[in-house]
């Protein structure tokens, strides 16, 4: 009787296999349809708070392993999708045609002469900022530079100097540095004896002329490796540089090296437990995270090894690192600043963007840096960069849109900072308006999928080849991203549409959004992060909770540090703007500056023009 009753479940399980038809997809009562060109009704609610443990040490090695079996593709990694509501894409009817690339051409602006051209802007831009200097820390920036090389001083060479000396003194510390991860003396001094020698016959090429820079270590730089924080890639030294490294050479920075990284960009704390890198510190907590992936530019800043530096920000790369650090950080409308010779991790994501003291420094990197590129496709309808508006006494005539739904989801200690500030804003003159932002748990679902789906396109032959030799949280993002589908992907980009549509009919009524630059701050290293690295997405969440719109759909972001914790970490601000209104953003943050009653110095810093 019982091989009977098998052979007849073997024979009815064969003939539901093979011929009753299968329904893929879900069914039809499950679906949410979008009306195109009107929201949805998600915007009201305050955002999700992610769910999973942290995890590193033992833990996370066996998660990775688990996550990478059958049993992880097909039940473990789809039950961490749906308890992050990553599925939501998959129950929503978007009839949008999809926008792979959130390309958008500039508005065509009246050609009027401007009262005053971009360097006489910055001039007198630098002269407030020395006028404005308080007898507390502050950080040493571009025009400090300057006026010791003008003076006599001192000369680039000297400050070459003190800085191949700070650096050695980075990697004897303990705990180290890890800012810079390579750097080359005769490189340094070469660059400053010939900025050094300008300056003596009153010739420098910019106002960039013999300022340290370093550049984040994906982006080409002769003679460096560009491992992109891993320990397989840039085998061989490199022959050519990026397009924005070739623009630093020409107005005569002294590239200082390049800087460290959360391995390929995948995460957003700056942990790299590699042998090649190590995990880059907080200046202002060296138990603390830098934040990331762009780790080791914010942290040189922040520490005084260059008062400019490099990073790329595909998912806040650039902000979260430079909010954590307490610094300035600026991602351009997508297009803004070539991308030519920077691996092309997520083409549809990715700005690049300086990290610096001051929003007057990252105006002066803006006006040498944006520019067209015949090497890279996107950006060459961009207008000339304009900051003939921004120096105004106050902020009469400004909108400023705030959700404060979404505004209020971060940590109390933030949120009651970030709040004074928009009064601080107010006081100026400015108007702040209530805007919606419909949608946003479907921007972050989408964001994700586009920016994780387009990494593992590109890394498909290393995750394959090289799979060993990735950080654990590499491998775990990278075996996420394999979950998700072209459909996905092509109805992500659907929801781009979207919410480009909705940011056009917002700009129509403000002129900037303001948000708090993180939901939280620095987080605290852990033991084990510094041997195996971690992974903890909840803190992922929470850190690029403000960054993903400007990602997704390519408007541009400006982070200015705010205040601090009662610990001592720093807490930022945002604001956002139309595509290709960056002077807007300029000219709010200089009047954000003036909020914070003192600047303290981090733990770790290096005057080098002592």
């Amino acid at each position: 009787m019982g091989p009977l009753l098998l052979s007849l479940a073997v024979a009815l399980l064969l003939l539901y296999v093979g011929f009753v038809r299968r329904r893929p997809g879900i069914p039809r009562a499950a679906f949410r349809r979008w009306e195109p060109g009107r929201a949805g009704d998600s915007g009201h609610q305050p955002p999700r708070d992610a769910w999973g443990p942290r995890l590193s040490g033992f833990p996370l090695r066996l998660f990775v392993h688990v996550a990478n079996t059958a049993f992880g593709q097909f039940c473990v990694m789809p039950l961490l999708l749906r308890m992050n509501n990553f599925t939501l894409m998959h129950y929503l009817d978007i009839h949008e045609d999809p926008t792979f690339i959130p390309e958008v051409a500039a508005e065509g602006r009246k050609e009027e002469p401007e009262t005053k051209n971009t360097l006489e802007v910055l001039k007198q831009l630098m002269e407030t900022r020395s006028h404005r200097a308080n007898s507390g820390f502050s950080f040493k920036g571009i025009q400090d530079y300057l006026n010791c090389y003008r003076t006599g001083e001192l000369t680039p060479l000297q400050v070459a100097q003190n800085i191949i000396s700070s650096l050695e003194d980075t990697e004897k510390s303990s705990p180290p540095l890890r800012a810079i991860v390579q750097w080359d003396r005769a490189q340094i001094q070469k660059m400053a004896e010939a900025s050094t020698t300008r300056y003596r016959n009153k010739c420098p090429l910019s106002l960039l002329d013999g300022i340290p820079v370093c550049l984040k270590e994906e982006i080409k730089v002769v003679p460096y490796h560009s491992r992109a924080g891993t320990t397989y890639l840039g085998t061989e030294p490199e022959t050519e540089d990026a397009t924005v490294t070739r623009k630093l050479r020409e107005a005569g920075a002294i590239i200082i090296g390049v800087s460290n990284m959360h391995e390929l960009g995948t995460g957003t704390t700056g942990s790299n437990p590699n042998k090649f890198h190590g995990t880059a510190r907080n200046p202002y907590n060296p138990q603390h995270f830098t934040g990331g992936s762009s780790s080791g530019s914010a942290a040189a800043v922040a520490a005084g090894l260059c008062p400019l530096a490099l990073g790329t920000d595909g998912g806040g790369s650039v902000r979260i690192p430079a909010s954590f650090c307490g610094v300035v950080g600026l991602k351009g409308t997508f297009g803004l600043i070539s991308c030519h010779g920077c691996l092309p991790l997520s083409y549809s994501t990715v700005s690049l963007g300086p990290i610096c003291t001051s929003v007057t420094d990252a105006a002066i990197a803006y006006s040498i840096l944006a520019e067209t590129d015949p090497l890279y496709p996107y950006g060459l309808q961009q207008p000339k960069p304009s900051l003939s508006e921004i120096l105004t006494p106050d902020l009469k005539g400004l909108k400023l849109g705030v959700n404060w739904t979404f505004f209020k989801a971060c940590d109390a200690e933030i949120l009651a900072v970030c709040q004074k500030a928009v009064e601080h804003l107010q006081a100026l003159g400015a108007s702040v308006v209530d805007v919606p932002l419909p949608e946003m748990d479907e921007v972050r679902v989408a964001h994700v999928i586009c920016i994780l789906s387009e990494m593992r396109d590109f890394l498909q032959p290393d995750f394959n080849i090289h799979f060993q030799e990735m950080n654990l949280d590499t491998r775990l993002n990278l075996t996420l991203a394999s979950q998700f589908t072209a459909l996905d992907y092509i109805k992500a980009n659907r929801q781009r549409t979207r919410s480009m549509r909705f940011l056009r009919e917002i700009f129509a009524n403000v002129n900037c959004i303001l948000t708090p630059a993180t939901a939280c701050t620095a987080p605290r290293i852990q033991d084990s992060d510094l041997l195996t690295g971690n992974n903890d997405v909840v803190t992922t969440v929470k850190s690029m909770r403000y960054m993903q719109l400007g990602n997704f759909t390519g408007i541009p972001g400006l982070v200015v540090p705010v205040g601090y914790t009662a610990s001592g970490l720093p807490i930022s601000f945002q604001v956002m703007a139309k595509w290709w209104d960056e002077a807007v953003l300029f000219r709010v943050g200089l009047k954000l500056e003036e909020f914070r009653d003192t600047t303290r110095k981090p733990t770790i810093y290096y005057d080098v023009l002592a």
